[in-house]
């Protein structure tokens, strides 16, 4: 599960941490960040696979990696010459490494000439043991050359990564990150026993190098379950040939996930339970034809026999379908991103929506970040999402955003119970609260 997400000059956020829970909300005006976070947890989705950052920077055509929104340098806060990203992690798979949790930290750097080409500067992966609360330590460092003192020198610069128990420091490309290149660099570079080295040491060797391989396959695998969805009722109705079991970020391949669901009695048990009572229909069960070209169909039944194919049914009714298939899903987890994670829902059900959502975090198998302006969903959380809301502000005579957890604003407890959240939401009074207590920073800032 990922904790922190921390961005140095990236975008319109010069120095701000998020801090995540199962279910974490975001808030705030238009233009004032949102989009931007999810903009930063994509780019480390994308670093899992250590392709060029220019694929990922600029997506690739005819698949579903698109490119980071906006252009090449405005990725970078304005003035600034490269920016950051530090992501915690408590790692939730690999339990026999007896790794609790990792830290990852990347900088990168755009050139000023050769195309703009972007470069990692600066790259850190640390570990901690959850036995004896022992410390594992900085798994790999890497930097740039000494002699690399300007970025129009970094052009034609590799970088240097300093590996646990490699004596020398290894030259290799500063245009892709390296922790997804760890296995293949502890293996070309592993240590040769030798006469003088005692049994010890090499014990200790083989230890510090597990112990990074273990971190950096724990930290891919975090990252590589990010899922995106920005569900698109049209491609939620397409056929889908079988066994096309994951469902895309769009909605794609709906058809089969719910069949994979459908094929656990339990799990379609409570598919139809929560479809039942997301919607005004009457279902009963689902059903998968499978037509002249080979392709999964689906179909919703009703208890009073009437069969409606997806084609037929609402855009409100896919999209429930979609959430549903997500959080019901039996792939292995993950990071879900929902953007207005109310749109097309309506008002009636949303606490249906928001139960559904907590429940299915509680049990710490997907962690969910959604945004929302909906001021009755602020109003139907319960007491954990309220601690772990937050809210994204950028003061009108600023680019900078910040972000701040809701419940720390001041007396946010007490007039969420006498006012309602979703009240205060409405009438702007997060952003008047951030506005003075930004004011006060500043000068208390400007006496020092």
């Amino acid at each position: 599960m990922i904790k922190l997400l921390r961005l140095v000059n990236f975008k319109n956020f010069a120095d701000e941490t998020l801090h995540l829970g199962s279910f974490t909300l975001i808030v705030g005006a238009n233009a004032s960040g949102k989009s931007n976070i999810r903009d930063a947890f994509r780019f480390l989705h994308g670093l899992w696979a250590s392709p060029k950052l220019a694929v990922f920077i600029g997506g690739v055509y005819g698949v579903e990696r698109q490119p980071i929104r906006g252009a090449a340098h405005e990725i970078i806060r304005f003035g600034e010459e490269d920016f950051a990203l530090q992501v915690g992690v408590e790692l939730t798979e690999l339990p026999e490494s007896r790794l609790h949790s990792v830290r990852y930290f990347i900088r990168i750097r755009r050139e000023n000439g050769n195309g703009g080409k972007f470069r990692v500067a600066t790259e850190s992966l640390a570990a901690d043991r959850t036995t004896h609360s022992h410390i594992a330590g900085v798994q790999f460092t890497s930097d740039l050359p000494p002699n690399c003192n300007s970025r129009d020198q970094a052009q034609e610069s590799k970088r240097l990564i300093f590996l646990p128990s490699v004596h020398e420091p290894i030259m290799v490309d500063s245009d892709r990150p390296v922790f997804g290149q760890m296995g293949t660099l502890l293996e070309k570079y592993i240590l040769r026993e030798r006469s003088e080295v005692s049994d010890s040491e090499r014990n200790d060797d083989l230890l510090a190098k597990l112990t990074a391989r273990l971190a950096s396959d724990g930290l891919a695998i975090e990252l590589s379950k990010m899922r995106f969805l920005d569900l698109s009722p049209d491609r939620m109705r397409q056929p889908v040939l079988p066994g096309a079991n994951s469902l895309g970020d769009s909605g794609d391949n709906l058809p089969t996930v719910l069949e994979a669901i459908c094929a656990d009695s339990q799990r379609k048990s409570v598919l139809l339970s929560w479809l039942h009572e997301l919607t005004p229909m009457d279902v009963s069960d689902l059903e998968f034809p499978v037509d002249l070209n080979g392709r999964v169909n689906l179909r919703i039944v009703e208890a009073n026999g009437r069969k409606i194919s997806a084609y037929s049914a609402s855009d409100g009714t896919l999209r429930f379908l979609g959430i549903l298939a997500a959080l019901l899903s039996d792939e292995e987890g993950g990071l879900y991103f929902f953007e207005e994670i109310d749109n097309g829902i309506h008002p009636a059900r949303l606490h249906l929506l928001l139960d559904l959502i907590e429940r299915q975090t509680a049990k710490g198998r997907i962690q969910v970040v959604a945004t929302t302006h909906s001021p009755d969903v602020l109003n139907l959380i319960n007491d954990t999402t309220f601690k772990n809301a937050v809210v994204v502000y950028r003061d009108e005579d600023s680019a900078d955003a910040v972000i701040r957890r809701v419940a720390e604003l001041p007396n946010a407890g007490e007039l969420r119970q006498s006012q309602g959240l979703g009240r205060l939401h409405a009438s702007g009074w997060m952003e008047n609260v951030l506005s003075f207590a930004e004011a006060d920073s500043d000068d208390e800032e400007g006496g020092n």
